[in-house]
Parts: structure tokens; C-alpha cells; sequence
């Protein structure tokens, strides 16, 4: 049975080789199906790109023409010595030049010299250069607008040109000719997947997507061809070669193209005439596709004969192999059943495993749930911890002073500490964990006032001001009171931090409308840490100097009022903080 599975291969195999190597010597049936599609696929390009250059070559034909009719181009051939009357003339021509986007716009007297030229200024200009010997001259000459495709021998580019007669009254006494340069079609034409190509009647190609292609002949010329050639200088005769191409026909307008060189190169080439200008213009698109699809196509034939012969030949090796299963399966039973035993055994044990992890894990969280409850207490108690111990120390102070008003105003501010610990004790979430605090309406600048009498203890031992912009003392907003305070004095203490070092530092704190700002003249933030600044326990602060709680903290407390704490860097440094609160409505304020 190895051997027939093999053979069957091998053949398969064959079979493809025979279709491959047939296809390198001449296309098969296939590749041709496959070009000619590819050829079909090229007529939508080529024929924009024919309209585009028809249409841009008719854009410049009635140009000469209108021209031709100043008055000044007579006066000049009439007065060719006049040096104003040049100047003037080479100046209208340049300004006309550049409105139409010519390459040139020049004047000829009736024995083919240049007297003025929009070029004039250049280094390459046409001025007193002699074209008589131009067949555009000479066909204008004779009063026909003509149009001739050439090669730029002043300039040395590729060059199309109109020529209308000048005349005065009913004598032809001049010719106008104008020029522009055809390879912005090349340059649009290199981005595209296909190559380009526009031969006239001789075959020689006179535009082209590929460079090396330029004035190459796609068939031998004829002596009489380069002759003519070479008296109207309509090409560099010197440059002339022949491009070493077979070809073979695909349809009427299509052909598979071979071009031989330091590589060889095979295209489907699309072809279309330009009667108007007896040129063709080509589109040739690499044959790889083509062939690929070709090769693919036979290999999925062959693929499926092969997968029908496998399944097949496995077909007989089930049925030869059937009394042997049926032999083997009380055998294959008993395996199955202690297998399944052992199995099962060991699921039990992982079973068992599992509890025992998850059991664990738990534990694990209620421990970092735990810790992360100590360090948020133990973060938002240090602040009014250390103004209780001020204010302590100045009600003492004030008693040995026997001052009973400060002393008393002193212990009032304890009492007012005391009960904003208690708070931050009953009513602190952790991270996990949404607070049951109610919320409502609170009126913002109050809890400002009562956010700055906190940070005045840190201020008034370590300096530095907050300056606090009130908008509205009336402003509303839907949240806690205490939070709200607790938010507040971080985002001060926050900015505080980051000036640490400056002689007098200032905390900007505004607010406009249900929006709260704290700005710092600090640093401002590393855009790469911006992301995680309210995460819990990252800092930017040295050891010991801070958890990393205050921001996180603050996050969520905004957030559970359904507002937003964002930070940005001030375009003249530092940081802002922007806490975007929502407006209380008349529901939440009757509810008071």
C-alpha cells in the first residue's frame, strides 16, 4: 500500500512539472487566459491616461493662435532693431509663459531666427537661435497650426510644440511658437503599478515611464527614417538604439512582451491609438501576477487530484484495517477504562489543588486589600494630624499668654480637626470598594475655604501662597463636602511638592463655572509617567517623602461624584490638575 500511495505522489508530481516546465518554453493555455485577463485589467489606466494626455496636449493647441494676434509681435517683426520694443515683448512673452505653465513662448521672423523668447533671462535661451529647419516652422510657415513632438535641443529636455502663424493683414510675416514639457506625464506615471510608454508610427518610443527607454526604436529603423530623423533634429540621433524585445499576440489590442537586458523582463502590454496624433500609448504590467495565478491554479488542481487519490487509498487502508480494529478493541476497552481511572484520579487531585490555590489567593487579597486600607489611612490622616499639632501648640502658647479668645479659637480648630478625622475615618473607601457616603449638593467655594484652612498650617511653617480665583461664590455642585476637601488639599499639597526648592512658591487655584483648577510652576509631568500619575502607590517623590496614594485617592473620589480629575502641562511650565465636577440641580438642592 506504501508503494501505490507514493506512485500515486510521484505522478501528481510529474504532472505539474510537465505544466511548469511547458509553461518557461511557451505559455500555456492558462498563463494565456491569465494574460489576457491582466490585459483587460490594463484598459481602465490606459485609457485615463490617454484622455489625460490628450487632454492636456489640446489644452495648448489654440494658445499660438491667440497669441499670434498682439499686436506688439508684428510690431516687433516689422522692427526687429528696436531695443524697448524687444525688452517689452520678451517680458509679455515670460508673464504668458508662466500664466499658461509653457516651457518656453518664443517669437520667429519668417527665416526661422528667434527674436524674443519668454526664456530670454535663462542661460539656455532660444534668443537668435535659428529653427528654420523645424517642420513645425515650416508647416506654420505655410499658415497651418501645427503640432510636432521633439527633442529639446537647447535645454536638452523633452519638449511638445504648437506653432500658429503671425500675420499682418494677409502676409504671414512671422511664427509663434510654444513649448512645454512633457515628463510631469512620466513622473505621474512611475507611481503607478504598470509601465508606461507612447511610440509613434515608427515605433520609436517617445515618452515612457522608464528612462531607459527614452528614444529607443521597438523595431530596426530604416535608413531613410533616421535621415529624417536626424535633419529635423526630432530626436538625439545619437541616442537612438533599438530595444531588444520579442513579442507574441495575446488579442487584437494585447501582447505578451519579452525585453532582454541585464535582466530578463516579460510584460502584458495594452495598447491604444492616438489617431489625432498617429501615436499609440501602452500600458505594460508585469507578467508575474499572471503567472502566479497561473501556477496557483495548477497547483490547486493538483492538490485536489492528489487529495482524491490520499482519500481514496485511505479509504482502502480503513477497510483492510477494519477486522484488525475489530480484534483490537476489547483489548483497546480495557486500556481505555484503566486510563480513565487514572484520569480520574488525578483530576481529583487537581481538584483538590485548585481549592486549596483559590483558598489561598483569597487570603492573599484580603492581606493587600488590608494594606492598601492601612497606607490610605494612615496617608489621609498625617495632614490633619499635623495641624492638630499646631494648633495644640498655639492653644498652649495662648494660655501661658492667658489670651482665652486665640487659645479658644485654637481648640475650636482641633474640635473642627478632630471630627474631619473622624469622617476621613468612617467614610474612607479603598480602591476596590465603592463608598457608601451619601452625596448631594455642596456649595464649592465653602469647601474651597475649608480646604485652604487646612493647607495654611503647611504654608504658614514652609511658606508660599495660593492664590484663589473665585468665579462664582454661589456655584453648586453635586458631591461631599468632606472628599471634595480632602481632593482639594492633595491637588494644593500635590502642587506645593513639585515646587519644593523655589524661594516663594505660588499655587494658582481657580474656578470657573463647576470646573476647578490647580496649577504649579514646578517642572510639569515626563509624558511617559502621565498615564499611570493616578495609579495607587506610584510617585514621583523621593523615599519617604510619600505613598503614592494622594492622586489615586483623588481620582476616585471624583469619580464617584461622576466627575473627572485630569492633569496637563502649562504651555509656560508646570503642571494643572482640572477637576470637572457636575452642577447641582434644583432636586438635588431641594433635597437640602
Amino acid at each position: 500500500m506504501i508503494f501505490t500511495r507514493r506512485s500515486a505522489f510521484l505522478c501528481v508530481a510529474s504532472l505539474a512539472s510537465v505544466f511548469i516546465i511547458g509553461g518557461a518554453a511557451s505559455f500555456t493555455p492558462l498563463e494565456r487566459y491569465y494574460f489576457q485577463r491582466q490585459a483587460e485589467q490594463n484598459n481602465v489606466p490606459l485609457r485615463l491616461a490617454a484622455e489625460s494626455l490628450r487632454a492636456a496636449l489640446d489644452r495648448y493647441a489654440p494658445l499660438p493662435a491667440l497669441i499670434a494676434e498682439r499686436p506688439s509681435l508684428t510690431q516687433l517683426l516689422s522692427r526687429p532693431d528696436d531695443g524697448a520694443l524687444v525688452a517689452q515683448v520678451n517680458e509679455d512673452l515670460r508673464q504668458t509663459a508662466s500664466v499658461v505653465r509653457a516651457s518656453d513662448v518664443f517669437l520667429m521672423d519668417i527665416t526661422g531666427k528667434t527674436l524674443a523668447a519668454a526664456s530670454y533671462l535663462g542661460p539656455e535661451s532660444n534668443l537668435d537661435r535659428n529653427f528654420s529647419y523645424k517642420t513645425y516652422f515650416a508647416q506654420a510657415l505655410r499658415g497651418d497650426l501645427s503640432s510636432f513632438q521633439v527633442y529639446g535641443t537647447t535645454t536638452g529636455e523633452q519638449g511638445y510644440f504648437y506653432a500658429a502663424p503671425v500675420e499682418d493683414g494677409d502676409r504671414i510675416v512671422g511664427v509663434l511658437a510654444i513649448r512645454f514639457n512633457i515628463t510631469a506625464f512620466e513622473s505621474v506615471w512611475r507611481g503607478a503599478d504598470s509601465e508606461f510608454a507612447v511610440f509613434d508610427s515608427n515605433d520609436f518610443i517617445l515618452m515612457s515611464s522608464r528612462p531607459d527607454w527614452h528614444f529607443r526604436a521597438m523595431r530596426p529603423l530604416s535608413d531613410a527614417t533616421r535621415q529624417v530623423i536626424a535633419q529635423n533634429l526630432q530626436y538625439p540621433i545619437d541616442r537612438i538604439d533599438l530595444l531588444p524585445i520579442t513579442t507574441r499576440s495575446l488579442s487584437e489590442s494585447a501582447q505578451y512582451l519579452s525585453i532582454e537586458g541585464d535582466r530578463r523582463e516579460s510584460f502584458v502590454m495594452s495598447s491604444l491609438k492616438l489617431p489625432d496624433r498617429n501615436w499609440t500609448i501602452a500600458s505594460l504590467s508585469p507578467t508575474t501576477p499572471a503567472t502566479l495565478n497561473a501556477l496557483r491554479t495548477l497547483l490547486i488542481a493538483g492538490l485536489t487530484i492528489l487529495l482524491i487519490l490520499v482519500g481514496l487509498l485511505a479509504y482502502l487502508l480503513r477497510q483492510a484495517r477494519h477486522l484488525e480494529k475489530l480484534s483490537q478493541q476489547e483489548k483497546a476497552k480495557r486500556a481505555l477504562e484503566v486510563a480513565v481511572a487514572d484520569r480520574t484520579a488525578e483530576l481529583r487531585q487537581a481538584l483538590a489543588d485548585l481549592e486549596q490555590t483559590q483558598t489561598e489567593l483569597v487570603q492573599a487579597g484580603k492581606l493587600a486589600g488590608l494594606g492598601q486600607m492601612s497606607a490610605a489611612l494612615s496617608h489621609e490622616l498625617n495632614q490633619p494630624l499635623a495641624a492638630v499639632k499646631t494648633y495644640s501648640d498655639n492653644a498652649r502658647a495662648f494660655l501661658r499668654r492667658e489670651n482665652i479668645k486665640e487659645a479658644d479659637e485654637n481648640l475650636g480648630r482641633i474640635s473642627k480637626m478632630v471630627d474631619r478625622m473622624a469622617s476621613i475615618s468612617a467614610h474612607l473607601r479603598n480602591f476596590a470598594r465603592r463608598p457608601q457616603q451619601a452625596i448631594g449638593a455642596v456649595q464649592l467655594d465653602a469647601v474651597v475655604q475649608d480646604a485652604l484652612g487646612v493647607v495654611d498650617v503647611r504654608l504658614n511653617s514652609e511658606g508660599g501662597r495660593v492664590v484663589y480665583n473665585l468665579a462664582d461664590s454661589d456655584v453648586y455642585v453635586i458631591g461631599g463636602h468632606v472628599r471634595l476637601q480632602q481632593v482639594i488639599v492633595n491637588l494644593i499639597n500635590n502642587a506645593l511638592d513639585a515646587m519644593a526648592g523655589q524661594n516663594d512658591p505660588v499655587v494658582e487655584l481657580s474656578v470657573s463655572g463647576t470646573s476647578l483648577r490647580v496649577r504649579d510652576t514646578g517642572a510639569g509631568l515626563d509624558p511617559e509617567i502621565s498615564n499611570q500619575i493616578f495609579d495607587p502607590f506610584f510617585t514621583t517623590k523621593a523615599p519617604g517623602k510619600g505613598l503614592g496614594l494622594g492622586l489615586s485617592i483623588s481620582y476616585n473620589i471624583v469619580s464617584d461624584f461622576g466627575g473627572t480629575l485630569t492633569v496637563t502641562n502649562h504651555q509656560d511650565g508646570g503642571a494643572i490638575f482640572c477637576v470637572m465636577l457636575l452642577p447641582a440641580t434644583s432636586e438635588h438642592m431641594a433635597a437640602q
